[in-house]
């Protein structure tokens, strides 16, 4: 697909359109909304490939696959009366916002799918989730990374709810260099050595041969710091908790 339109251009518009235009010999078109006007405006101008459309309508019938990428209270009002033929297909990057919702607003027959696209994707290298299987989305989503379709609503579901972990993570990374510097390292310096201690082992997911319960045995030694820092502070009722609070999300997102 070479007509690509994004209806709400927010951190992850702005990510889709960077992944899909750096560095690409044969981008496709993109065709933004007016909404995010200060961004679509900075896109615009450093990607050729990108303009700005007048209206949600237009974008709509300019583009071959369309992302809607609007806040969730904001989707019924994005959306409203837009005219979708069964030639454009739909995609909603939006938490929490049902099949059967699209379909009551956009009409039965519009082609529809969800993603959860990550920032990852501004370097096309993001496992974007979506449901249901669509040979077009999927293949679009594999251009930034890969895609990984799954079986039914619930299961995106439960993917969805665990995004709601990734500024968790961050914060705990802040909290280390935090540390490091009350205890005497200039601040700069301790963030970078945690940004690069993780950076590390993060590339060390890539290795599917090994379970996660198998990465986190083999960078312990008994008695060890990783162990003894894992079962004193993340110890089973600190497991219970976050257990229990994406339940709460995932009852949200059903």
């Amino acid at each position: 697909m070479q007509h690509i339109g994004i209806i709400g251009v927010g951190e992850i518009g702005r990510a889709i359109v960077d992944g899909l235009s750096d560095g690409v010999d044969h981008p496709p078109r993109i065709h933004l909304s007016p909404r995010g006007a200060r961004a679509a405006a900075e896109l615009s101008a450093r990607h050729p490939n990108v303009r700005v459309c007048a209206g949600n309508q237009e974008v709509v019938n300019r583009s071959d696959l369309v992302i809607v990428a609007v806040r969730r209270p904001d989707a019924a009002d994005a959306l409203a009366g837009l005219r979708v033929d069964e030639r454009t297909v739909v995609v909603s990057v939006m938490a929490g916002v049902a099949l059967a919702e699209l379909r009551r607003i956009l009409g039965p027959g519009v082609p529809l799918a969800r993603a959860i696209p990550l920032p990852p994707v501004r370097e096309r290298r993001c496992v974007t989730v979506t449901y249901p299987s669509h040979p077009a989305v999927d293949a679009f989503f594999a251009r930034l990374g890969q895609a990984l379709p799954v079986a039914d609503e619930a299961a995106f579901n439960v993917m969805s709810a665990l995004t709601g972990t990734l500024t968790t993570h961050y914060s705990f990374l802040a909290t280390l260099a935090t540390w490091a510097a009350g205890h005497g390292l200039d601040p700069d310096e301790a963030e970078r050595y945690v940004r690069g201690l993780f950076g590390a082992v993060g590339r060390s997911l890539a290795d599917e041969s090994r379970s996660l319960q198998r990465l986190a045995a083999d960078h312990e030694t008994p008695n060890g710091l990783n162990e003894r820092i894992r079962t004193t502070w993340f110890d089973p009722a600190n497991a219970e908790t976050l257990t229990k609070v994406l339940d709460t999300v995932l009852a949200d997102l059903d």
